[in-house]
């Protein structure tokens, strides 16, 4: 009976604590490139660059993350290596076309192509974040894609409505601008 007693006092009390991860702690990972927790939104703690000199970018912050993961995971550098989250998005260009700033397809939102795995969502400033948000497409399903980002508290993974009418994809979050993917 006392094994009993300590074994439901000892998993009621590991129920009840709240883990706090403290800043630069790994808190999920995407193909082997891990999500570090940034405390809050705009802490800053100095740039991470790569062995080779690329610049991946502020330390914790979203862009950092994508960059991290497309340079490591698909070894991909962008010619540009530098700019918030929304910039990486070039709204002066059409649907699919070639954007030469990150060496990327840019997609559109609510066009006929919809996001695939790897790709990275953007997503525009707003009031309370003018540096717009980003994260790399995990899952896409019929009715949803899901991200996993980087800076958004412990929140690593979200999962969006996508939503199709007539051929027309939609992430419906009027914040996302749309879409960058890798040639193949």
């Amino acid at each position: 009976m006392k094994f009993y007693l300590i074994l439901f006092f000892s998993a009621a009390t590991l129920c009840m604590s709240t883990y706090t991860p403290q800043v630069g702690d790994v808190i999920d990972s995407f193909n082997g490139i891990d999500v570090y927790y940034n405390g809050r939104m705009n802490n800053v703690y100095g740039r991470r660059i790569a062995k080779s000199g690329y610049n991946l970018g502020l330390k914790f912050q979203c862009i950092e993350f994508v960059k991290r993961y497309y340079y490591y995971h698909l070894n991909h550098r962008m010619p540009y290596s530098y700019g918030h989250a929304k910039d990486l998005f070039d709204k002066n260009l059409g649907d699919r076309a070639y954007n030469t700033n990150r060496a990327l397809l840019q997609f559109r939102n609510t066009r006929k192509y919809k996001p695939q795995t790897n790709d990275i969502l953007v997503y525009g400033g707003t009031r309370e974040n003018p540096y717009g948000h980003t994260g790399i497409v995990t899952e896409v399903g019929e009715d949803y894609v899901e991200i996993i980002q980087q800076n958004w508290g412990t929140k690593t993974r979200q999962r969006l409505t996508l939503v199709e009418f007539e051929g027309i994809y939609t992430v419906a979050d009027y914040s996302v601008l749309g879409w960058l993917r890798k040639p193949y």
